[in-house]
């Protein structure tokens, strides 16, 4: 099995750097980089609990589409 491409969240700049969905992670996949947070997508089982405790709402959920689905 391969690794995503991009994770199923992303952390948008709204972040106001509290790190609630840092430490909320089970399998840490969010890490800080250059003053922001990245999701690594290698790690992200996109199970959300990040978008539920993010108290700025800077945690976004992405719509993953079905490449079955037409464009």
């Amino acid at each position: 099995m391969t690794a995503p491409a991009t994770a199923p969240v992303a952390v948008t700049s709204r972040c106001a750097g509290c790190g609630a969905c840092l430490l909320t992670c089970p399998v840490h996949a969010i890490r800080p980089l250059g003053g922001t947070l990245l999701v690594r997508a290698e790690l992200c089982t996109g199970c959300l609990e990040c978008v539920e405790v993010c108290p700025v709402d800077a945690v976004e959920e992405i719509p993953v589409r079905d490449p079955q689905e037409p464009s």
